[in-house]
Parts: structure tokens; sequence; C-alpha cells
């Protein structure tokens, strides 16, 4: 579990560390499961997407979330911090399962 007491950078950190270790996973259970490059795309967008922002709410509640694979958050535009992220940077990639170059940021 990720604890609020970490600092931004290390948060960060562990957010990428630990949303790209679930998306290896995912993409394994997929690829033997022989889903289509499609639908490994949504589930590794969906759950990097959902990962990170039900995290940093949790972590960081006072912030607002700027993602990629979701819904404009207005609360950005009065936030005092706004992270944005990119979930699954590389989606295409991802979906193919015999590549490493995606990434989390």
């Amino acid at each position: 579990m990720i604890a609020a007491s970490l600092t931004d950078a290390e948060l960060a950190t562990r957010l990428a560390h630990e949303t790209g270790v679930k998306l290896v996973e995912l993409r394994e259970r997929l690829v033997q499961e022989d889903a289509s490059p499609w639908f490994m795309m949504d589930a590794g967008d969906a759950l990097a997407h959902r990962f990170i922002v039900d995290t940093l709410h949790r972590v960081r509640p006072d912030d607002a979330v700027l993602s990629e694979e979701g819904a404009d958050d207005i609360r950005r535009l009065s936030a005092d911090r706004v992270w944005i992220v990119d979930p699954l940077d590389g989606t295409s990639e991802f979906g193919e399962g015999d590549r490493d170059d995606w990434a989390v940021h």
C-alpha cells in the first residue's frame, strides 16, 4: 500500500513502479488467455488509470488529476496541485504482447 507520508517524488516513483508491475502481470495473463490486442490495450489503459487515480485521490485528496485516459477533472483549474499522468504510454505496443517499449508517466 502506498502511504500518504511519501514525498511527491517518492509517490510518483512508487506509483509508476507499482502500476508497471500490475501492467506486466495483467499482460502476462492476457497473453496466456490469447486476448486480442484491442482487449489488452483497453484493459491496460483502464487498470493503469484506475490504480493511479484512485491512489492519488486517497493519498493526496486535495490534489486534482489530469489523466490522458480519464474525463477532465474541472477541479484542476483551481487546485493548488495537479498531477498530469499518462497511465499507459505506448498503449498499442502494450497490446502487442511481446514488446517492452511502453511506460507509465
